[in-house]
């Protein structure tokens, strides 16, 4: 009878109060170990903190070479300045320039940029014509020319010079 009861009150005590324990146990060191690999992590990270700082000065020096051909400042004067001073060695006329119109990029949903479209018309022989839009979308990559029409610039025989309408969409600068 002893030998049985010693052996049930032994039973109730591994089963009510040693199991637990253990299972604590394995779940506490189990925490113990995530903490530690957490905090591997962020010595990790503030041992990367100055090449991550020089990464993000670098990523900075050529976002800012990037945007160098975006429009930024008063819109309008940029983008007349702009295309009077590429044009100018080129032989186009390009007696009308409309004032921008500004608004969301139509490309992309959600870029952080806005654009400002301007609608071209002018004449120009059409290697002439062909050479300057080449050129100004090599020159600017973030400007476009869109929405090219062409015809004949008079009904007279043996003119040949076309007249042409364009949009040129840039983007401008988001405000820092």
């Amino acid at each position: 009878m002893v030998i049985l009861a010693a052996a049930t009150i032994i039973g109730v005590i591994y089963f009510m109060l040693i199991s637990p324990q253990q299972d604590k146990n394995k779940a506490l060191g189990k925490s113990i170990r995530e903490r530690q690999d957490k905090l591997q992590t962020i010595r990790n990270s503030i041992k990367d903190a100055v090449g991550i700082e020089t990464k993000l000065g670098d990523v900075s020096l050529e976002l800012s070479r990037a945007e160098q051909d975006v429009a930024s400042g008063d819109v309008n004067s940029w983008t007349y300045d702009t295309l009077r001073r590429f044009k100018a060695s080129y032989h186009v006329d390009i007696p009308s320039i409309t004032q921008p119109s500004i608004g969301e990029v139509d490309l992309i949903a959600g870029f952080p940029y806005r654009q400002a479209k301007i609608n071209l018309t002018g004449t120009a022989y059409f290697h002439d014509l062909g050479k300057f839009i080449a050129d100004f979308e090599n020159n600017f990559p973030h400007m476009r020319m869109v929405n090219l029409s062409i015809e004949p610039a008079s009904q007279t025989a043996g003119s040949e010079k076309l007249l042409f309408r364009l949009d040129v969409v840039t983007l401008i600068k988001p405000n820092t």
